[in-house]
């Protein structure tokens, strides 16, 4: 028997101050991020989605919703 979350895709976070990288359910992504930065950087900004995949997302997107059609 599989557990649901296993099928869920994985997003790779990353944060420079703290030197470190991890891979988190899509589902808990923001709060992921929103926790790690209250608890580690006083709420500063400092943990993101890699920024590779989040302009591959970006691509992704625009193209899905027609806004890279000529």
């Amino acid at each position: 028997m599989t557990d649901e979350s296993d099928d869920e895709p994985t997003v790779p976070i990353h944060c420079e101050a703290c030197e470190t990288t991890s891979r988190v359910p899509l589902s808990t992504v923001a709060d992921t991020i929103e926790s790690h930065n209250e608890r580690l950087h006083d709420g500063e900004e400092r943990a993101q989605v890699d920024p590779d995949v989040a302009d591959q997302l970006a691509d992704l997107i625009a193209k899905d919703i027609g806004l890279l059609d000529e």
